[in-house]
């Protein structure tokens, strides 16, 4: 019998067990933290919102900082030539989201007529593709060198 929560899991029974390692290591990281704001509310004035917000920041980066450097996600690369073309493939998604984000936002919101509003997108943009890049990339590497060790 599957739990409501086996669609955020994986097919691979591996990858899944790792994965709840990580949803239930996350949730006691998250409920500390939400004790020491408590104990920090007393002290200091937080917004509701400012620690529920930062409650599910802390959650959110915990669970997806353990899976990209864990290196389950690329379970089939294991030759310098499939790294490669993996790489490739993580470099054009990227640039693909780049000119798509840019092209929607120009067709769906106005074309910005300040410099500084460009300056705010392309900010934004260029910030989410390198995350987006360097975790994908730090990603593939963990995962090639967890394969490469298992052969």
């Amino acid at each position: 019998m599957k739990s409501w929560i086996s669609f955020l899991l994986p097919n691979d029974e591996y990858k899944e067990k790792k994965m709840l390692y990580f949803f239930s290591e996350g949730a006691i990281i998250l409920f500390l933290s939400l004790i020491v704001m408590i104990v920090c509310n007393k002290y200091f004035n937080l917004d509701v919102e400012t620690a529920l917000l930062a409650a599910l920041a802390i959650f959110l980066f915990y669970v997806s900082g353990r899976y990209i450097v864990s290196g389950i996600e690329y379970t089939d690369i294991s030759t310098e030539r499939a790294y490669r073309k993996e790489l490739r493939v993580i470099f054009i998604r990227t640039i693909r989201f780049v000119v798509i984000f840019m092209a929607l936002y120009l067709i769906f919101i106005n074309v910005p007529t300040r410099l500084d509003k460009w300056f705010e997108i392309l900010g934004l943009l260029i910030s989410i593709s390198v995350v987006w890049f360097l975790s994908s990339y730090i990603s593939l590497k963990r995962s090639y060198k967890k394969n490469k060790e298992l052969l």
